[in-house]
């Protein structure tokens, strides 16, 4: 009988980096108890956005700290949609596309937080701006801990399909879209004044910015 060779995927690298996402969460519940508390009741609560939105702190460590991991997880589920549905993923080393997936979802998330601040403080809208990106990446960061489980699972548990991905992608896009209603909602008094500036900041960076990412995507692995 001939022997066939068995491929398998080492999971090595993923397990280490779900290992730091959890030490990461176990030094916010050890540093931060008050604070993740709040956090984790923004479902059944808005405490945490209107007593800590009022800070205005981005690089609190706590804030530092949640969107580490929000990176790191993000990257992981986009690593996977990415070696599930584009052929081309397997000319690249697994570690070295994480790599690249991590840094440009980082990069994208800095430079469009920087050039909706620098908009913002030319129409002197700073302190508006300040607590809508706070409360929208709050929120990012909340559903970051969901799509967590939901990683771990695919990754020792269940098998990746097409339908479990394409289903958790569309809970993600549902999730953040309600998410953008509830900050839009908080913010009803300042949106309804500012109306002009709001619909040209969502159009021009909260819109254009995914379909141009879409485009290049298609363009370049479709």
């Amino acid at each position: 009988m001939q022997a066939i060779e068995r491929q398998v995927d080492s999971t090595d690298w993923i397990t280490i980096i779900l290992v730091a996402c959890i030490l990461l969460l176990a030094i916010i519940r050890n540093g931060y108890p008050q604070r993740l508390r709040e956090f984790l009741s923004l479902l059944t609560s808005n405490k945490f956005m209107m007593f800590r939105g009022k800070e205005n702190n981005a690089f609190h460590p706590f804030n530092i700290l949640l969107f580490t991991v929000n990176m790191a997880v993000v990257s992981l589920f986009l690593f996977m949609l990415f070696t599930f549905f584009v052929d081309k993923a397997e000319e690249f080393s697994p570690v070295i596309l994480y790599i690249r997936i991590a840094t440009g979802y980082t990069c994208f998330v800095m430079v469009k937080t920087g050039v909706e601040k620098i908009i913002a403080n030319i129409f002197q809208l700073d302190q508006q701006m300040d607590d809508y990106i706070f409360r929208k990446l709050g929120y990012r960061n909340f559903l970051s801990l969901f799509l967590f489980s939901a990683v771990i699972m695919l990754t020792y548990t269940i098998s990746p399909t097409r339908n479990i991905l394409y289903g958790l992608l569309l809970f993600l896009l549902v999730s953040n879209a309600i998410s953008m209603v509830m900050v839009i909602k908080q913010n009803q008094r300042i949106v309804s004044q500012q109306l002009f500036y709001f619909i040209l900041y969502l159009c021009a960076l909260e819109i254009a910015p995914y379909i141009i990412l879409y485009k290049l995507f298609t363009d370049n692995w479709g």
